[in-house]
């Protein structure tokens, strides 16, 4: 029989359309993830992300005291002890008026572990009055005891004279503890939240400082130097990623900007050196704050996006709800269902918890790729910043002065990294600063030592280029990676390269055999890395990706209209 439509049946057929296309408007006008949450309700940058900013801030100024052995295990003068003339004391006048009588002059002024050796039957001279005929002119030996110019750091207290391997170790094996703790501070970041973990690095870092203070021996100043990183190095790191994940995607380039406050403790930790002095009664002034900042734990938000992947939905809705009165924003119950009861996403997830985290890396040429490329960019910036920093101090004779400007310089540098990164995008602006950073160092290499003035405003560019490319690592990293594994593989990559930090360190060693040669490795790994930055995708404009499958579409018209939405 044929089917009759009348008038009502057609009219009711129009309303169910218009139903479910009223239906599905709405379920897309709901926030489906925690950036359109930020994006359309909570504020991308209202008073609740600036006080989490502010407090974060504290932290990220004190943790660069982790890098204080550029100072407490720097180079200082020394030359052999001249037992001959009456030197009974490791601290004496360092440059008497009879010391080229008993060392060998140098191009320098006299050698720093070479000594004359005594004549037979010479006759003891005194500290005011030390003869050449004291000592026979045709025979160099090495010195045995040494006078220090001062005592300002562990080379005098442990007596490290012309040990340059030894003492160039505290910086090593400081990078070396790196190693292990940025792995382990990416697992309890990812298991037991960024708050935890920026409180465990804070308080450590600072309660391991003090102990190292008094170290009794360069044995147990190293020893606590590793346990003092392996505990206490991802301050930063972990305050980043708060940062990225509190934030709106319009804003998440304040990681970049928080770069800054880093860079501004460097600058403090030198100040306090040069005010004091010594290197215990300093390290002791900038590592006792840090005890006190336990009390972050109760002051600091935890990230939202953190609780809602680990489906905390009781204290995401608790922090959501202060945010929108921080901000004065109002969200509909039916945004917050929505969100803490999130539907099925249109995109497929990776079954990670089924084939494993490195399996399911490798199956994916994607991600494999950049698990292999993102670490080499890591390498490349820790090792010139590092470089540029550890080699900074022997610039002039004031080395205070030089580790500040050379840390003052990284502000302007992080900040121009912040807009260039909104301007031109993430790829752009980490190769840019990796280029910058190795043209100024082979510049360097070929500008005469008598124009200081060109050396300085030269090395000084070029440390800003590698903290712009520094400041973007960070940013760019997290952005190439998943919410769920971002730390965790923010801190693999940041781990594998701390290589280039380990090996920093000995650079300053490698200009006796070739003035020029870290110059030259300076400006290489600049070039090399910043050729292969632009393998990977443009990040900017793109959705944060939660899950695997978002990562992999990174840079496609896909991400970029979810971002749009």
């Amino acid at each position: 029989m044929p089917v009759k439509h009348n008038d009502s049946d057609g009219e009711n057929t129009s309303d169910g359309k218009d139903q479910v296309e009223e239906k599905a408007s709405s379920e897309f006008e709901k926030p489906t993830n925690c950036d359109d949450l930020v994006r359309r309700e909570l504020g991308e940058f209202g008073w609740f992300q600036l006080r989490s900013v502010l407090i974060i801030i504290i932290p990220i100024i004190f943790s660069g005291i982790r890098n204080d052995y550029i100072l407490s295990a720097a180079a200082i003068p020394h030359r052999c002890r001249i037992p001959e003339c009456g030197e009974n004391s490791s601290l004496l006048t360092y440059n008497p008026d009879w010391i080229l009588n008993a060392v060998p002059e140098t191009k320098s002024g006299f050698s720093s572990c070479d000594r004359y050796a005594p004549t037979d039957s010479a006759i003891n001279g005194s500290l005011d009055y030390c003869p050449a005929s004291l000592f026979n002119h045709t025979i160099v030996v090495s010195c045995k005891d040494f006078v220090y110019a001062n005592d300002f750091s562990v080379v005098y207290d442990f007596d490290l004279g012309c040990n340059e391997w030894l003492r160039a170790l505290a910086g090593t094996v400081g990078n070396i503890g790196l190693i292990l703790g940025l792995p382990l501070t990416g697992y309890i970041s990812d298991r037991f939240g960024r708050k935890v973990a920026l409180v465990v690095n804070i308080v450590c870092l600072g309660l391991v400082g003090v102990i190292r203070a008094f170290s009794v021996n360069y044995a147990m100043y190293m020893i606590l130097q590793l346990v003092q990183t392996v505990f206490g190095s991802s301050v930063y790191s972990t305050a980043l990623v708060l940062a990225t994940e509190l934030v709106g995607p319009k804003y998440r380039f304040i990681g970049v900007t928080l770069l800054s406050m880093y860079s501004l403790g460097q600058v403090m930790m030198g100040g306090v050196y040069w005010l004091i002095g010594t290197w215990r009664y300093a390290t002791l002034a900038l590592c006792t704050p840090c005890l006190f900042m336990v009390v972050y734990y109760w002051l600091l938000s935890e990230s939202i996006r953190w609780l809602l992947v680990k489906e905390r939905y009781a204290e995401a809705r608790k922090i959501i709800e202060t945010a929108a009165r921080l901000n004065k924003k109002s969200i509909s119950d039916n945004s917050m269902e929505a969100l803490l009861k999130p539907q099925q996403r249109p995109l497929p997830r990776l079954q990670v918890k089924k084939t494993g985290l490195i399996r399911t890396v490798i199956r994916s040429p994607i991600l494999l790729t950049r698990v292999c490329t993102t670490p080499i960019w890591w390498i490349a910036g820790t090792f010139v910043y590092y470089g540029l920093s550890i080699n900074s101090t022997g610039l002039s004779d004031t080395m205070y002065l030089n580790y500040m400007l050379t840390s003052a310089v990284e502000i302007p540098g992080c900040f121009a990294g912040a807009f260039l990164l909104t301007k031109i995008g993430r790829r752009a602006t980490l190769s840019s600063g990796f280029f910058l950073s190795a043209l100024c160092s082979i510049l360097f290499i070929f500008i005469p030592n008598g124009m200081y003035v060109v050396r300085l405003l030269t090395y000084l560019l070029g440390k800003v280029g590698v903290t712009m490319a520094l400041a973007s690592l960070y940013l760019y990293t997290s952005e190439l990676y998943p919410t769920e594994y971002r730390h965790t593989f923010l801190a693999f990559s940041s781990t594998v390269g701390r290589l280039g930090a380990i090996v920093a360190p000995l650079t300053p060693i490698l200009e006796q055999y070739w003035t020029s040669l870290p110059s030259v490795m300076f400006g290489a790994m600049g070039l090399f890395a910043g050729a292969l930055v632009l393998t990977q995708p443009e990040t900017l404009g793109t959705k944060l990706p939660d899950t695997f499958s978002e990562a992999e579409l990174l840079g496609k018209s896909v991400n970029r209209q979810n971002s749009e939405i």
